[in-house]
């Protein structure tokens, strides 16, 4: 019962790692490939865990083409 609890809680490692799935396939989609998207080891191996998603470096051509897949100043998409 606990490990389900904790794979459900958000911040938990699994919810992180299905966020991370989720932002690399809408990234793909947008045609945008970040070559160091992970999970922050030391966050995860923190306790209680409280993981960040690490967007890693990018090209100056990724990030523009990060900045034009993103909505305009105010909208939403």
């Amino acid at each position: 019962m606990k490990e389900e609890t904790e794979r459900q809680s958000p911040g938990s490692v699994r919810d992180a790692e299905e966020a991370l799935a989720e932002l690399r396939a809408a990234l793909e989609r947008a045609g945008i490939g970040l070559p160091s998207l992970g999970l922050d080891p030391v966050t995860c191996a923190a306790e209680p865990p409280r993981p960040l998603v690490e967007l890693g470096r990018c090209t100056v051509e990724t990030a523009r083409r990060l900045a034009a897949a993103l909505p305009e100043e105010g909208g939403r998409s």
